[in-house]
């Protein structure tokens, strides 16, 4: 996840400075993903980097990179640079469809976590990502810290966003037999 930038500056010279050491012999190719309500970084690369203007960063789900002038930005360009890296965009839905699909597989993924993976399945789409690569997402925060959310996402409350992995909750009386009728029911074995 791409917002103020300093994650990927940091990143990248981490591993320049363990292939300088003899640590890693190749160097990886580095994805930023940013949230479409705050993409300045996508913006400019969509230019070669020729252009660079701030935006006014609107809201988005995926809040710890909504940033529309990042402070890193230079440092994250040098380092796209040297890894041959590549800056894509996810929209509200499209994150936050990412993240219910990664809780499904028992991640419980953060917004930005979101933002990561879709882009991630966008550049498997598009042939940037294919088997015989190995990918790592970096996941920046726990989906505990936005619980609202992960229930705005199930209760299919969140503005802009069809939830396709929706689980919505079930209210039940405090009572056993109730809680395993819908149990047996739900796994078809009532």
């Amino acid at each position: 996840p791409a917002g103020n930038l300093g994650n990927v500056s940091a990143l990248g010279k981490g591993l320049l400075m363990m292939r300088d050491l003899g640590l890693i012999r190749d160097l990886p190719r580095i994805a930023c993903a940013q949230a479409a309500n705050a993409n300045p970084l996508y913006l400019s690369y969509l230019t070669g980097f020729w252009e660079y203007r701030p935006v006014e960063a609107k809201k988005t789900l995926a809040t710890a990179i909504q940033i529309g002038a990042p402070v890193s930005y230079e440092r994250a360009v040098k380092v796209l640079a040297a890894f041959d890296g590549v800056v894509e965009q996810a929209t509200e839905q499209e994150l936050a469809n990412a993240a219910a699909r990664a809780d499904r597989a028992g991640l419980y993924a953060c917004p930005q976590t979101g933002v990561a993976l879709a882009v991630l399945f966008k550049l498997i789409e598009q042939g940037d990502v294919r088997p015989e690569h190995r990918v790592v997402v970096i996941s920046t925060a726990h989906g505990l810290k936005f619980t609202g959310f992960k229930v705005g996402y199930h209760e299919r409350t969140q503005p802009d966003v069809r939830a396709r992995y929706a689980n919505p909750p079930l209210d039940l009386p405090a009572d056993v037999k109730a809680v395993r009728e819908v149990i047996d029911r739900e796994i078809g074995q009532g």
